[in-house]
């Protein structure tokens, strides 16, 4: 198989897929880059991510921002953020972020009399390699004829964050790109089976803190979804090069990439609602059918679930794993995970 480096969107379209599917995880990363204390209640208004620059003559380009979006609070305070996943920082990521700023303050301009005031976003860069030589931060410095101005773009550094400090700040927005801590050691556990079962255990770890986040209540199956989806779509860009490492991740988070099973059930069972609806051609059938179908996405999705529970444990069985542990990251109950074991002729 012909390795190919992955595209300089690739990682970018993660992290955008996160923001739209996961948008509450971001208030966190806010707190982190901006010092803000935000209680995660606020409201979150995304903006487009598609501008337009004027270039000479008449022509205009696109450009794709990572994230613009308004956090408002209860009182009604607001303010605009803008956010850039670099994979790879280099010398025009500043000349960027003052681009994009400028093209997101000049749409969101106001136009009155003759005065036009223009609001600049609160701006940060997700790095997700660093170097030593790596700036905290990158300031923008304007002089106009009527006085100097300027902002400081802080710079968050993932790779520095290890799974505790992920967890204990919320930050879990982060752990799709938590490989990138493990970059370099990639080779090393591709090519030695009890390097590679560290860094399976660490996922295995991660696996289990989002289980019980979900069985807690504070995050959704949605989201633990797509947040497993995601940590397997960026390990299968980065480690494509190493199979077993990316499998052996992969069977412990499953979840597909980007059009994941929580999101294909949950648009299932809103359409089985909308048509039941429309073929009974009343709006209370449109109701009964809309609640239907979603009893029905979330028993599809229950029995997906478990089916995938229940093949990740066989997994672990055939690794020769202890039952207790594969009952500790499972949440399968002993006898269902001895039946399984006795199915497979290892009890």
């Amino acid at each position: 198989m012909t390795y190919q480096k992955p595209s300089p969107t690739a990682y970018d379209d993660s992290f955008r897929t996160m923001l739209n599917d996961c948008t509450e995880l971001i208030i966190p990363v806010v707190n982190e880059a901006f010092g803000e204390t935000y209680t995660g209640k606020e409201k979150i208004i995304l903006g487009i991510n598609e501008h337009f620059l004027a270039q000479d003559g008449s022509s205009e380009e696109k450009r794709i921002t990572d994230s613009s979006f308004v956090i408002v609070c209860s009182d009604g305070a607001k303010k605009r953020y803008h956010l850039e996943c670099e994979s790879n920082m280099d010398g025009s990521i500043l000349l960027r972020m003052f681009e994009y700023d400028a093209q997101i303050a000049l749409d969101e301009g106001e136009m009155t009399d003759c005065t036009l005031t223009v609001s600049f976003p609160h701006s940060a860069v997700l790095a997700l390699r660093h170097t030593q030589s790596s700036p905290d931060t990158m300031n923008i410095r304007v002089v106009t004829p009527g006085g100097e101005t300027g902002y400081t773009v802080p710079i968050v550094k993932v790779q520095q964050y290890s799974l505790a400090d992920i967890f204990d700040k919320k930050l879990i927005f982060f752990l799709p790109f938590y490989i990138f801590s493990h970059e370099k050691e990639l080779p090393d556990c591709a090519a030695d089976e009890t390097k590679l079962e560290t860094l399976k255990e660490e996922y295995r770890l991660i696996r289990t803190r989002l289980d019980e986040l979900q069985q807690a209540g504070e995050i959704s199956e949605f989201t633990k979804s797509a947040i497993c989806a995601m940590v397997n779509h960026v390990m299968s860009l980065i480690a494509e090069k190493y199979q077993n490492v990316r499998e052996g991740v992969e069977h412990i988070m499953r979840g597909k990439i980007l059009e994941y099973e929580a999101k294909t059930i949950l648009n299932k069972g809103i359409q089985i609602g909308f048509d039941k609806g429309r073929t009974e051609g009343r709006a209370e059938g449109f109701d009964e059918g809309r609640a239907e179908g979603f009893d029905e996405g979330r028993d599809e999705e229950r029995k997906k679930a478990l089916a995938e529970k229940e093949e990740e444990a066989k997994n672990m069985i055939r690794d020769r794993m202890d039952f207790s542990l594969v009952e500790k990251y499972t949440h399968l109950p002993m006898p269902r995970i001895r039946e399984l074991a006795s199915g497979l002729g290892m009890l």
